[in-house]
């Protein structure tokens, strides 16, 4: 019996398609792959979580059991980039318009991805959450371990982590908005001109052959989805880098807190827009 593929074996192989991108599906069924390592790893978060003996991290032996999960959850995330961009050099366009996302979160993705300041909501989210949830405990002194339980020097560095996030997730908005911008310059406004006296006989400036124009055409397309790609990576690298920064501020038992929040809403997000493009009837 042939054993099912994980995510890393879709990523070494080679790309093959039966139609489509090759790219596009060679991502897809990675995706697919991924997503289900991810709730595998979801159900072994909340189990530690809930584990009494390692709800509390200065437990001598919660740094055995919390950190290596926490490490393998990170490299999972860490796997799914380096897999993105490995499919984006042969087709960034499919991480833009992803087939394998619902129609939901399409309408909710910045730059083929999460925005990273969301990380951040997630975070005041879940801390509120637990917050009300433990109020009593916290009243009486006691420590949570949880994300109801940060210190005002964690919200702080939190704070302008935040901060710091926002100007770069501008700074990459504005790349992507000049870059945009460029659909409309002279060389492309030219070409579909050309093209469009060419495709209604009429005469073409210069006598300038069909095969000259077309291959023009490649080298601008080729040059704005190189700009895309540049664009994406740097998306992709605030995303995994706001990733890690967080964590690095939260205690083991906090990071795992966060790590179900951010799984939990991932996986359901998903699920709920894959239901409702199910729903959805033809007209």
């Amino acid at each position: 019996m042939a054993m099912p593929q994980n995510s890393h074996s879709i990523l070494m192989a080679p790309i093959i398609s039966n139609g489509g991108s090759p790219a596009r599906e060679s991502f897809r069924r990675f995706f697919e792959c991924w997503l289900v390592e991810q709730n595998q790893q979801l159900q072994e978060l909340i189990s530690a979580s809930s584990s009494v003996a390692f709800a509390n991290s200065n437990h001598p032996d919660a740094d055995a059991i919390l950190q290596p999960l926490i490490d393998r959850v990170v490299r999972h995330y860490e796997h799914y980039y380096q897999a993105k961009s490995r499919c984006a050099e042969q087709d960034v366009l499919s991480m833009f318009s992803p087939s394998w996302r619902s129609s939901l979160e399409d309408a909710f993705l910045w730059i083929g991805g999460w925005r990273p300041s969301m990380a951040f909501h997630l975070l005041y989210s879940k801390s509120g959450h637990q917050l009300e949830a433990q109020l009593a405990e916290l009243i009486r002194g006691l420590s949570t371990g949880d994300l109801a339980d940060l210190s005002p020097d964690q919200l702080s560095r939190v704070d302008k982590l935040h901060q710091r996030t926002i100007t770069e997730e501008k700074k990459i908005s504005e790349k992507l908005g000049k870059h945009q911008e460029t659909v409309a310059d002279s060389s492309t406004v030219e070409l579909s001109h050309v093209m469009s006296d060419m495709l209604q006989n009429r005469d073409v400036p210069g006598n300038r052959s069909l095969d000259n124009i077309e291959e023009q055409i490649e080298n601008t397309l080729v040059s704005k989805e190189e700009g895309l790609q540049k664009i994406l990576k740097k998306a992709d690298e605030l995303r995994l880098r706001t990733l890690k920064d967080i964590l690095n501020i939260l205690g083991l038992t906090q990071a795992v807190h966060f790590l179900i929040a951010a799984a939990e809403l991932h996986l359901r997000f998903h699920d709920w827009g894959k239901k409702r493009d199910d729903e959805v009837p033809f007209q």
